[in-house]
């Protein structure tokens, strides 16, 4: 294996640069892969995370599956694990590139385009290449908790395959955002790539930390890339969601959150006149399904999306 000018051995482990930019400091910036190979040939795996520099749950997991020694027990493959994909959102506490660019919506990027262009290209010329499927880590992003979920392509055999066997609490089929990692991975290159969302962004999610390590092992385990007892767990299976949004501005509280069954009809929360005129107004589940998704700002405007439900 050869990432640009670095050659990695089998039952290596090592580090590598990838330059992306420079801050207006001079400072240079690089994208970090760690790469971690077994003796035995086998599949090549990418994690990433902190594509959305905010989200920080996703840049703790692959953290962690790299610390905690997870990675250096493979028995065949590789695993290239690279916890923060875009520095400079993650250094501006920013969803985006410091030019309002989303570098999940920029791929395959360019060498000479925007901040965010070049990240992607990043992406797209160095690793894509050389890997057979990833798991991409987020959060929910301006306020809103998602409940720990992966998702697949629709209608792809083998991300559905994967899916399953990553075993998330809620799996759902969607079909991928035009210039997102996950289009272009699968489209440009053959490589079909997971979507673990879970927590909130610039928060600790214990819960959505822990689904996505064991998600990891189960898949590893699923590829005979890792030895252990790591059994699949139960999943509800999706294949519709839809949002629930503000119809009025005002003060928000939410009565069912993320994780909750609700039934058609059943009050998931209400939204009161800050100055004490008009009476509450109550939200109520326009059909029966899961909350995979909810909104925790206390201060709402009309349309803002507050529950998102996943439908059978």
């Amino acid at each position: 294996m050869q990432i640009r000018d670095t050659k990695l051995a089998p039952g290596s482990h090592q580090m590598v640069k990838l330059p992306v930019g420079q801050l207006p400091s001079g400072t240079s910036i690089s994208m970090r892969a760690h790469v971690f190979r077994a003796k035995q040939a086998g599949p090549t795996v990418l994690l990433t995370g902190g594509i959305h520099g905010d989200e920080i749950n996703g840049v703790e997991i692959v953290r962690e599956a790299i610390t905690s020694g997870m990675l250096r027990q493979l028995t065949r493959g590789s695993v290239i694990a690279v916890p923060v994909v875009n520095l400079y959102g993650f250094i501006n506490f920013s969803r985006e590139v410091p030019d309002g660019k989303d570098v999940n919506r920029s791929f395959p990027g360019s060498a000479r385009g925007s901040l965010a262009a070049r990240v992607a290209y990043t992406l797209h010329k160095h690793l894509l290449p050389i890997v057979d499927f990833g798991i991409d880590f987020h959060t929910g992003g301006n306020s809103n908790y998602n409940y720990p979920q992966i998702r697949y392509t629709k209608g792809h055999e083998v991300s559905r395959e994967l899916a399953l066997a990553f075993g998330a609490s809620i799996t759902i089929a969607y079909k991928p955002i035009s210039k997102s990692l996950r289009k272009v991975a699968l489209d440009r290159h053959n490589v079909p790539m997971l979507v673990f969302e879970g927590g909130e962004n610039l928060r600790y999610d214990g819960l959505s930390i822990q689904q996505g390590l064991e998600g990891i092992r189960r898949v590893l385990n699923y590829h005979e890339m890792l030895v252990g007892d790591f059994p699949r767990t139960h999943t509800q299976h999706f294949t519709s969601t839809r949002w629930i949004r503000a119809p009025k501005g005002g003060l928000f509280q939410w009565m069912k959150a993320a994780g909750n069954a609700v039934v058609k009809d059943e009050p998931l929360g209400f939204i009161t006149d800050p100055h004490g005129f008009k009476k509450a107004r109550y939200l109520k589940a326009p059909q029966s399904g899961v909350i995979i998704g909810h909104n925790n700002a206390p201060v709402v405007s009309q349309g803002d999306a507050l529950f998102h439900l996943a439908i059978e």
